[in-house]
């Protein structure tokens, strides 16, 4: 039997089992019960009237790279209804969406929440971010015609290997792809290879991405905590990086006593864990949720809050980037540099190859292998104030130049819309 088909007939058959699997989550804190329905395909607002673009990013980062192209379709007079299938990403996007979009959940990918949600919806067109396909609402879309584009489109090596051992399956998935716009050659390559019919370069979206906001009285109240205090942080740490962390700290606090380090786990959860890491070594610890602003004797702060980073970036001009140091394969950089931040990062930064690079070559982000490494790095830009301004103006002016994807890509994107709107689906 077909691999698809079977996948399909499995969906069906464990449909009635998405109740109590939904609600294990909610009580892991990976789903949101209020919303829960949402999950099942059920709308929980009202449809706008006239042309809908729908738009779907898998989590924080992929949904966060569609908002220059929500904004421009906006601009050209349509609603947009964006989905993610992640509790941070709906808080972050409840607050950065701007007027004329909204959110819901993604439906799981079962045919009946699908057609539900579809049937409801009636996107015009479906823009899913990077490689976010679901083999049930791929083909639902085909059977309905609506026009299927990945934007911002990114495929890994080992991802595409991966589906390189069911080669019919994933001609028939990428093979429904209307338009398939990649952020680079060598991810283009990777997508032609597994199918995609119509596959051109479109850039990458996260340079056009607009820095994170700060509440100005929040922003205030944080750097008036500092005040003088040397401080550096390191940002959406996984496990197995915070024990370096503070391996540094301890090293740098040796020679700068009144050194602050702030740590944001990727996954706030992960928040009071770090702070008894913290503890066994014998540094005062603060958490964000529970202290409020860090106070003069705390040595290490954990920011376990979400949808602040606007506010760390703009309060710290040393940034470390998690994810590297293990191997994760890193996290973005762009939104730190954008706010002319220096940049740290390790070894691993796979998933973001061409921005680490560009700002490497810019002088504006510098790799550390270690722990020893990045208390030499941070250190070196505590005592050197200029050489730290530097790297950030530096970064600012690489990302700067390197934006400009949601222009080309609306142009791309237009015709399908026009089409529709001909034939008055």
């Amino acid at each position: 039997m077909p691999l698809l088909k079977l996948y399909r007939l499995a969906t069906h058959a464990l449909t009635p089992l998405a109740g109590p699997l939904l609600n294990w989550r909610v009580t892991q804190g990976r789903e949101d019960p209020a919303r829960l329905d949402e999950r099942f395909g059920v709308a929980t607002r009202e449809r706008p009237p006239g042309r809908l673009i729908w738009m779907h990013g898998a989590s924080l980062g992929e949904t966060l790279a569609l908002l220059p192209l929500v904004e421009r379709f906006i601009q050209r007079g349509a609603e947009v209804l964006v989905t993610s299938g992640t509790v941070a990403s709906a808080q972050l996007l409840c607050a950065r969406l701007p007027a004329g979009a909204f959110h819901q959940y993604m439906p799981l990918d079962a045919p009946a929440f699908v057609d539900r949600f579809l049937d409801y919806w009636r996107p015009a067109i479906a823009i899913f971010a990077e490689s976010e396909l679901w083999p049930n609402m791929v083909a639902a879309l085909r059977a309905r015609g609506v026009p299927l584009v990945l934007a911002n489109a990114r495929v890994s090596r080992q991802s595409a290997e991966r589906w390189g051992r069911f080669p019919g399956a994933a001609r028939k998935i990428f093979g429904a792809v209307d338009l398939c716009l990649a952020q680079d050659a060598d991810n283009a390559a990777r997508f032609i290879g597994l199918g995609a019919p119509y596959v051109r370069v479109g850039g990458n979206l996260k340079y056009d991405v607009p820095p994170p906001p700060a509440d100005p009285a929040a922003l205030s109240a944080f750097k008036g905590a500092i005040g003088a205090r040397p401080v550096w942080a390191a940002v959406s740490t996984h496990d197995g990086e915070d024990e370096q962390i503070l391996d540094a700290h301890a090293e740098i606090a040796q020679q700068v006593p009144a050194l602050l380090t702030v740590i944001v786990p990727r996954h706030r959860e992960r928040g009071a864990e770090i702070a008894m890491l913290a503890q066994a070594r014998g540094l005062s610890v603060a958490l964000r949720s529970r202290d409020g602003d860090p106070q003069p004797d705390v040595a290490v702060y954990v920011a376990d809050t979400v949808g602040e980073l606007g506010l760390i970036f703009r309060s710290v001009g040393i940034i470390f980037m998690g994810k590297s140091l293990a191997a994760g394969g890193g996290q973005n950089p762009i939104e730190p540099a954008k706010l002319g931040c220096a940049v740290l990062h390790g070894p691993s930064v796979d998933n973001f190859l061409e921005v680490y690079a560009a700002l490497g070559a810019a002088k504006a982000a510098a790799r550390v292998n270690d722990a020893r490494a990045l208390a030499r790095a941070v250190h070196y830009l505590l005592s050197d104030p200029k050489r730290m301004r530097r790297m950030g103006r530096a970064g600012a002016e690489v990302v700067e130049k390197l934006g400009g994807a949601s222009r080309g890509i609306i142009d791309a994107v237009e015709p399908y819309i026009a089409q529709v709107a001909i034939e008055g689906r």
